[in-house]
């Protein structure tokens, strides 16, 4: 790809965080408290296994001590609940996942509402994200948080910019929204959210300081649809086979200031929030 944007490298920033966190744990671990972080995985989806064993590396790269539960896709819902009633009461633990999708037959939403809020190492409890819609300190979703961080730390203005979110999800485009136009938090900026049901998308884009494409539909956003100069984040994924593609269309690199690569943008950035988050439970808990 010939690139004329400046990369927005999630994988370079992402090191240096997770180099900062080694240190918070080694200071932790001086005063007797070591981190803990939990995971429930239930059945044996292969990409979720994966995803799992990458925040257990991750972990171990900072000093993080990891505890596992794996229940079988059969468990019943009052199985699942004990754990998470486990997770919860355990001191060691201080702060933990469980991995979706969920088998079918099990409630999510009742498993993660059964979550400890100070214990929700993803910020997706409902309770952390009425913090979030009323700036209160609490964890922030781990996806919204990575893209802020990776955008401030490569200069991109966020500060009274127009930022156009396409996509709504709960876990990326609803939070990151809310994030963005955060006046406690200093990031003051002007949020607009569309959607895959919108007609034109591309008639928001072009309006746009700074484009966050997280819908799941591969190359949605094309160069036509962005204003020179403007930041482009691709944060929605889809695949073809084994190949991840963003919903970025490599193309825009040509009229963007600034853009996420295919790879190592978003997702490591993610990883490192969760592992943010996993130290501020820690140390929350050891005050």
């Amino acid at each position: 790809m010939a690139v004329s944007a400046r990369l927005l490298d999630g994988e370079a920033l992402a090191s240096q965080i997770k180099k900062h966190l080694s240190e918070r744990v080694a200071e932790l671990k001086a005063r007797g408290v070591t981190p803990g972080l939990g995971t429930i995985l239930v059945g044996d989806d292969p990409a979720s296994k994966r995803y799992v064993e990458m925040k257990h590396a991750d972990c171990a790269e900072v000093g993080i001590v990891s505890f596992h539960e794996q229940l079988s896709a059969k468990c019943s819902q009052d199985e699942l609940r004990r754990t998470v009633e486990r997770f919860n009461s355990d001191p060691a633990v201080h702060s933990y996942l469980i991995q979706l999708p969920l088998p079918p037959g099990l409630d999510e939403e009742a498993a993660l509402l059964a979550v400890e809020p100070a214990k929700d190492v993803d910020g997706l409890h409902p309770v952390n994200l009425g913090k979030l819609v009323m700036d209160a300190p609490g964890p922030l979703p781990c996806t919204p948080a990575g893209i802020v961080e990776l955008l401030s730390y490569y200069g991109v203005p966020l500060a009274g910019r127009h930022v156009v979110v396409v996509g709504r999800g709960l876990t990326i485009g609803r939070p990151l929204s809310l994030l963005l136009s955060s006046k406690t938090r200093g990031i003051n900026a002007a949020v607009t959210v569309v959607h895959t049901g919108v007609p034109d998308i591309g008639y928001f884009t072009r309006q746009a300081d700074v484009v966050v494409a997280a819908a799941g539909r591969a190359g949605l956003i094309t160069a036509d649809m962005v204003k020179e100069g403007a930041a482009v984040v691709g944060a929605g994924i889809s695949w073809d086979g084994r190949r991840i593609l963003s919903d970025v269309d490599e193309g825009v690199a040509e009229v963007a200031s600034w853009i996420t690569p295919r790879l190592g943008g978003v997702g490591p950035m993610t990883r490192a929030m969760l592992l943010t988050n996993a130290v501020n439970a820690a140390e929350a808990a050891g005050r």
